[in-house]
């Protein structure tokens, strides 16, 4: 299914808000409390973008507060560095925590206490059977599950095996805690699921004080109630977990009584989100690492120039609904281009050079011509340029023996330099194997600044940079990771990857101020598209990655939905 709503439309739809909206009207909840609970096991993606803006959203509406809280769980896959990028991609999207800074390694205690409470009180137990023993007891979702041969333990026996499980006396996958439900009841989550199980591996955080982990499902809840969520805001794929969710916060003593709501996760067509896949993608080594542009981490995003604002104003335009859907990559892309045309200075960047000799222009000779660093933006200013007789051009933008709707450079053929002359190709320089090399031109010196006085008209203006001044610069075309609109429906992904997605081009002549922008600082390319300076680049030899290309297609793709 994919989402042909118009922006407009989807804007509107938050069904999260509504709800928020009704117990704080109603004065069921006094303060608004969300959560962003990210585990510390990769980086942060579009996806938890669209998770990260409900959440501090819905908080910053009716003046209450979001929290940032790490699901540090399971150590064995967690790093300190995935906390650092996550702590950094929050903030580069534009939304602050304040103090409210929190781990759910913080409360590894008191969740041990609680773990034990429900040990006393008989909602708990130790089990020795393992991993592959737990599934086939579980059932199916038509045949109810078995109960445990340990289901029936003395509770002083299960104490004395928990306390004997946390001093690290068992090896990993030897016991596990179990909370004691109903093996028969008809949501499989519900029957005897896991709440601790053994881990001996150091933490991030805790370093080798544990031995013995909470899984998510129990951390999750009972760190939202220590917390006071009011509202805690979760994807689908948890939907089934809600009644475990409520369960473990009756039978807790709780602090307070968060209550769980669901929406539907963000599918982008040409993308992949699974992190499974993205890690996948990171250790084969199909893409230069997490911040990789083509990459949809935002580590990866920013890299590729793509602003904190469009990001934002995506995850508004898509809405907040239960209905799985596929939104359009270009919707995405849309938003990226309205924020960069307001915002992105002008410059010229020629990627694949050709060069221009205009024969009658005086020898020696420069001249410096005024041009416009973003027309959007009346306070953007503008800069110089330096004009000579020997330029760069476009190689495309040059035919030798053109079609009947080329109207750019041709033998004979009058085009407009922008800022600059008028000028006419009069001759074509070739090496010994037939390849053009240089084009001789003569310009109109009654033309500067790109009108005739005597009313002519050409059909093309071309952009170009002056040879003597330009950068030599590297310039790296990103295109979509995948050549389908759904990666791995038809077969495994890495069959889907685009071999075109990175085209280097080395050779390119840039503006040379292109060479004092530093990353994050998106520039237009004129007539090319949106660009951003890569980390790798240096100002003797700038790198800039391609953001986007100029064309909008989302428009044509509202009027062909």
């Amino acid at each position: 299914m994919t989402n042909d709503t118009s922006p407009e439309e989807t804007a509107t739809s938050n069904f999260i808000r509504d709800v928020v909206r009704d117990d704080y009207t109603a004065k069921r909840t006094k303060t608004i409390i969300t959560r962003f609970p990210p585990e510390p096991n990769g980086h942060l993606h579009i996806g938890h973008a669209k998770s990260i803006c409900l959440n501090f959203g819905i908080a910053a509406e009716f003046n209450g507060r979001c929290h940032l809280r790490f699901d540090d769980t399971n150590p064995a896959k967690e790093e300190q560095e995935y906390i650092d990028a996550i702590i950094k991609d929050v903030n580069w999207l534009g939304f602050d925590w304040g103090e409210h800074l929190y781990f759910a390694s913080d409360y590894f205690e008191r969740l041990y206490e609680w773990a034990e409470h429900l040990v006393e009180q008989g909602n708990a137990y130790v089990d020795d059977l393992s991993a592959d023993q737990i599934r086939e007891y579980r059932g199916t979702l038509t045949e109810p599950g078995k109960e445990s041969p340990s289901r029936d333990r003395p509770v002083s026996k299960n104490l004395e095996l928990f306390r004997r499980m946390r001093s690290g006396e068992f090896a990993e996958g030897t016991h596990v805690l179990r909370a004691k439900i109903d093996m028969a009841n008809g949501n499989i989550n519900m029957r005897d699921p896991v709440l601790y199980r053994i881990v001996h591996a150091n933490h991030p955080r805790t370093g080798s004080l544990w031995s013995i982990y909470p899984t998510y499902d129990f951390a999750h809840g009972q760190s939202d109630a220590i917390e006071g969520v009011s509202h805690s805001l979760c994807t689908l794929e948890f939907e089934d977990h809600r009644p475990l969710y409520d369960w473990l916060v009756d039978n807790l003593p709780t602090p307070s009584k968060p209550s769980q709501y669901e929406f539907s996760r963000l599918n982008l067509t040409y993308t992949v989100l699974s992190k499974r896949r993205l890690i996948q993608l990171v250790n084969e080594g199909h893409v230069s690492g997490w911040d990789d542009p083509r990459l949809p981490t935002l580590a990866g995003m920013r890299r590729r120039g793509i602003p904190a604002s469009a990001i934002r104003d995506f995850a508004q335009r898509i809405g907040v609904t239960k209905s799985e859907a596929v939104v359009e990559v270009e919707l995405l892309e849309h938003c990226v281009r309205q924020v960069l045309n307001k915002t992105a200075e002008r410059r010229m960047a020629v990627l694949n050079p050709i060069k221009v000799v205009i024969e009658n222009y005086p020898k020696g000779e420069k001249e410096e011509l005024e041009a416009i660093n973003n027309p959007e933006a009346t306070d953007a200013g503008s800069r110089l340029l330096t004009f000579s007789g020997e330029l760069y051009i476009e190689r495309d933008d040059f035919m030798e023996d053109p079609p009947k709707k080329f109207f750019r450079l041709a033998p004979g053929r009058e085009v407009r330099l922008r800022y600059a002359y008028f000028i006419t190709c009069t001759q074509v320089i070739k090496d010994d194997t037939g390849e053009i090399i240089e084009l001789r031109c003569s310009y109109d010196p009654q033309t500067r600044g790109g009108n005739a006085p005597d009313g002519r008209k050409v059909k093309a203006t071309l952009h170009w940079v002056s040879a003597d001044e330009a950068a030599l610069g590297e310039v790296r075309i990103y295109n979509h990771l995948f050549a389908e609109p759904a990666p791995g429906e038809k077969n495994d992904i890495i069959e889907d990857i685009n071999p075109d997605s990175l085209n280097v081009l080395s050779t390119c002549r840039l503006e040379p101020s292109l060479a004092d922008f530093e990353p994050g600082q998106t520039v237009q390319f004129e007539r090319l598209g949106y660009f951003c300076p890569d980390p790798d680049g240096t100002p003797k030899h700038p790198i800039f990655n391609r953001t986007l290309g100029l064309r909008d297609s989302w428009a044509k793709i509202k009027k062909g939905a």
